[in-house]
């Protein structure tokens, strides 16, 4: 069984009916570590050194978070800024990441049509996360397509059941 690490980024955890439910499932899982960022560095002081062995002793890295801004939460930036650093991540000696699986989970509040190029955010959100996939490139990892959760401002409890079975056969799936 792959070890996978969630990371999760979330500025409010505790208010966040979407995110705290799928963590809450993904918790449940045995080869599972979710790793909350804002809990253990609420000051923002990253342990890079801890960090960064979380990520050698894993298979898969699963990053996710709610669409800010149409990127992360400050967080999960500050997070790659600390510990995805030349010699670990990237550059000549830089390959203690290459071939890991990074699978995005992102949960957005707007459509999937708010976010078309005839919708009020004008791009889909694919578009607007490719700095992940930069990222991911030049580390050497695997990006995978990110599964995303749209639409959670009205989202029913029974679909968001739906959607946290769904993110849990993703993680499964590994």
């Amino acid at each position: 069984m792959p070890r996978i690490l969630v990371l999760t980024a979330h500025r409010f955890p505790d208010d966040s009916r979407i995110n705290k439910a799928l963590i809450e499932a993904l918790c449940l899982l045995p080869n599972v570590t979710v790793h909350e960022l804002v809990r253990v560095y609420p000051n923002y002081q990253i342990d890079v050194a801890h960090e960064q062995e979380l990520l050698q002793t894993h298979d898969v890295i699963v990053m996710l978070f709610p669409f800010y801004w149409y990127s992360s939460p400050a967080i999960l930036s500050e997070w790659q800024d600390a510990v995805l650093t030349y010699g670990f991540a990237y550059g000549r000696e830089g390959t203690k990441l290459h071939g890991k699986p990074l699978q995005l989970v992102v949960t957005i509040g707007g459509s999937a049509q708010d976010y078309s190029s005839e919708g009020r955010n004008r791009y889909p959100v694919v578009d607007l996360l490719r700095p992940f996939n930069a990222m991911a490139n030049l580390t050497g990892m695997d990006y995978l397509p990110p599964h995303l959760v749209q639409g959670v401002f009205d989202m029913s409890d029974e679909r968001l059941a739906q959607e946290a079975l769904s993110v849990v056969k993703l993680v499964q799936g590994f």
